[in-house]
């Protein structure tokens, strides 16, 4: 039985509005939500993909090291303590900021250090 399930990918960058058209238009993909800070685009379907602000955002110098690929994903979970606690036990590591006021997410890091969030649903 899976523990979650695929929200978003989400992609850090200076310019979030100026990304979701870029990709709303290669997809076909309606943007659906924009905010000062963070940009949806959807075809729909609950997965998406989310642009978020970074005003000093370096973008990736791949394959070097100092600049690697940057990106998080988010995974939607019926349960946040349940899932925590599974996520733990696979060898996530919960990270030591956790920006949501009101509880609705929880960021982790995966064992090579990447970081992706739980969503409550």
């Amino acid at each position: 039985m899976a523990i979650a399930r695929m929200r978003s990918v989400v992609l850090d960058c200076q310019d979030p509005k100026r990304l979701a058209d870029f990709y709303s238009a290669i997809l076909g993909w309606a943007i659906t939500s924009i905010e000062d800070d963070w940009v949806v685009v959807t075809d729909g379907r609950p997965e998406r993909i989310c642009f978020q602000l970074v005003k000093d955002h370096q973008p990736p110098d791949w394959p070097h090291p100092d600049r690697p690929q940057q990106l998080h994903l988010d995974l939607t979970v019926d349960d946040l303590d349940r899932a925590e606690a599974e996520v733990l036990a696979l060898g996530a590591v919960k990270h030591r900021y956790q920006p949501s006021e009101d509880g609705s997410f929880r960021v982790f890091l995966d064992p090579a250090g990447h970081p992706f969030c739980l969503c409550a649903d």
